[in-house]
């Protein structure tokens, strides 16, 4: 694994890593780890970074939707076009090209449920290419990006002694 990838897979998992702090875990010289940062943000390997909320902590009520998109391809343009037609709505969060039964897998910005049907009735199953739309309403999240939404919850066994 050489540097960059090194250095990608630190800050990938805690992007508030310092540039000294990256340095001392890989034994480099810290200029060396702001000059390979700079370059990978150069070349758009690192395309942002982001915070990871809990949401359920807050007092916010509204949703997050996943849909999964079935559409027909035109010839010559395959995905790329209607992907295009889609991820640059501003309710779109992440969208990805799938393999399976599906085409398309789009998470939605959170948002009362109300706009979130309006969104998929109104904007995105008219586009032509558009075969179907199954969308899911998120009710719970436990995990992502390798980090738990959930509190461990102490072992209660209770301890037996012969």
């Amino acid at each position: 694994m050489d540097i960059r990838e090194k250095i990608l897979k630190l800050i990938e998992h805690d992007s508030r890593l310092t540039h000294k702090e990256i340095a001392t875990l890989l034994g480099l010289e810290e200029a060396l780890i702001s000059q390979t940062i700079k370059e990978l943000e150069e070349e758009k390997i690192i395309c942002g970074y982001h915070t990871l909320v809990n949401w359920d902590k807050t007092d916010d009520n509204m949703v997050s939707a996943i849909i999964e998109l079935r559409v027909n391809p035109q010839r010559g343009q395959g995905f790329d076009r209607i992907a295009e037609k889609i991820y640059h709505f501003p309710e779109v969060k992440s969208m990805y090209l799938t393999s399976g039964g599906f085409d398309f897998l789009i998470e939605l910005h959170k948002a009362p449920i109300r706009e979130i049907a309006d969104f998929v009735s109104s904007r995105l199953s008219i586009i032509e290419e558009v075969q179907s739309t199954t969308t899911h309403v998120i009710l719970k999240k436990y995990k992502e990006y390798d980090t738990l939404f959930i509190k461990k919850e102490n072992n209660r066994r209770m301890v037996v002694t012969p």
